[in-house]
């Protein structure tokens, strides 16, 4: 918490004498993060009020009243000729003066307030700023409190009820990374500073950020999401009238193609055969997962799953991230899951996402899915290359793209696939059919063998 002074600017006297009272504002013991230096910092305000040197008390550092004797004396002492006892403050002006004052004070308090509940380790320039904002009369519609940070809490608590709870742990990381560039760049986060330089320096950031979670810094596909996330964050913010600079549409994201994770056909028939009899917990693992290999059900939609979803030989149901009605044909795979499950009050045994996703990694390395995969990651200009066992790649969402990859595969066309997934852009499904594309290669060479190259002669 700062310190906060008032003192009366007498080097800075009107023609009436009159000086402006300042309001000094001082922050000790911040970090800062790039020398691990604490700095203490002081930053001025000018609070709009005056007052003669005669009814400025230092000590208290506030106005008084004084008697016509008092500034009589006062005012021959320091040779000050036709003084004018008019402009003078009355009692009441002088607690009016005293009232505002203290109001500083209680703003001061409560913007420290908001950084701490928001957990900003905030500056005494960033403390000043928001209180001009709150104090400076403007044109512009200023966005709630305390700006963007705020704004992000309010989308988070708009959409939490509609949107996926993996959705909106996104914008929690937005509003971290944000409140941590503020830090280490000194340079205070609000809409109006929120342009196209701004998205340069804060990719620029993220590409140098270094964590706990992330110690070698973030990937490329993780930054792209970031700002891809803070320009429909500045969408929203438009849509709600708060006045947002337009050059952030003029940056441009630069977007990583990820390899498809996805089990083979005899990959899938082995993890479907799989005798877990002795093992019921990865038993019923296998069997939510096989589901949703067979049928391209999202996690969020497996959760959601009743009986009254089923209708005959077809799921119907309303898709939890698109709020769309979807109509799924079962096929001999899914159907059989349903059956085994027929007795018990839901249709499938689905467990939490995170174990499920731990799980099934021991439950592919049980079933030998472990051929080397090459994963290829940027950070920044560096090329980052590894190899991994599949099964460690391998999460509940590896269904839906095994689904869309081997419906592919036995014949059905990208327009049905789309329909059934619930895939609206080609773009993004286009993936599904280059890695269906080169595993046909991969199965051609393998059954008629390679094309033999012709041997160059040396000249």
């Amino acid at each position: 918490m700062g310190t906060i002074r008032f003192v009366l600017r007498t080097d800075k006297p009107d023609k009436e004498g009159f000086s402006p009272i300042q309001m000094v504002y001082q922050l000790g013991g911040v970090r800062n993060p790039v020398n691990e230096k604490y700095e203490h910092k002081r930053k001025y305000f000018t609070t709009g009020k005056k007052l003669h040197p005669v009814n400025w008390d230092n000590d208290s550092q506030q106005a008084i009243s004084r008697e016509r004797s008092y500034i009589k004396k006062a005012t021959k002492e320091g040779n000050i000729s036709n003084f004018n006892f008019d402009l003078l403050p009355s009692s009441n002006d002088i607690k009016d003066i005293n009232s505002e004052l203290a109001s500083f004070c209680r703003d001061v308090a409560d913007i420290e307030k908001r950084f701490k509940l928001n957990r900003v380790i905030y500056s005494a320039e960033m403390v000043i700023e928001e209180l001009k904002d709150s104090r400076l009369p403007t044109t512009k519609k200023k966005a709630p409190t305390n700006q963007v940070f705020d704004f992000i809490e309010k989308y988070i608590e708009d959409n939490k009820l509609s949107r996926e709870a993996g959705s909106m742990s996104v914008y929690k990381s937005l509003k971290n990374h944000l409140q941590n560039y503020q830090i280490e760049k000194k340079r205070r986060v609000a809409f109006d500073e929120i342009d196209l330089s701004f998205f340069m320096d804060f990719q620029n950031y993220l590409i140098k950020s270094k964590s706990k979670r992330a110690p070698n810094g973030l990937g490329n596909v993780t930054i792209a999401k970031q700002l891809s996330t803070l320009k429909t964050f500045l969408n929203y913010a438009r849509m709600h009238g708060i006045t947002v600079s337009d050059s952030y549409k003029d940056f441009k994201i630069k977007k990583e193609s990820l390899e498809v994770i996805a089990l083979t056909n005899e990959e899938f028939e082995t993890l479907y055969n799989f005798d877990l009899s002795k093992n019921k917990k990865l038993d019923q693992v296998r069997d939510v997962f096989c589901f949703s290999c067979a049928t391209g059900l999202r996690y969020s939609d497996l959760a959601q799953l009743k009986r009254e979803h089923i209708k005959k030989d077809e799921i119907r149901l309303i898709v939890t991230k698109t709020k769309q009605q979807s109509s799924i044909p079962l096929n001999p795979f899914s159907h059989s899951i349903l059956e085994k499950y027929s007795k018990m009050l839901r249709p499938l045994p689905v467990i939490s996402n995170q174990k499920m996703n731990d799980y099934l990694k021991d439950l592919c390395k049980l079933a030998e899915i472990n051929e080397p995969v090459q994963i290829v990651r940027f950070r920044g200009a560096k090329r980052e290359e590894n190899s991994y066992p599949k099964y460690e790649l391998i999460s509940v969402h590896t269904g839906r793209k095994t689904f869309c990859t081997l419906s592919l595969e036995k014949g059905m066309s990208a327009e049905e696939v789309m329909k059934i997934s619930g895939h609206k852009d080609y773009a993004s499904f286009s993936r599904y059919v280059k890695i269906t594309e080169q595993r046909s290669k991969i199965v051609m060479r393998n059954a008629w063998g390679e094309i033999r190259k012709p041997k160059l002669k040396a000249v």
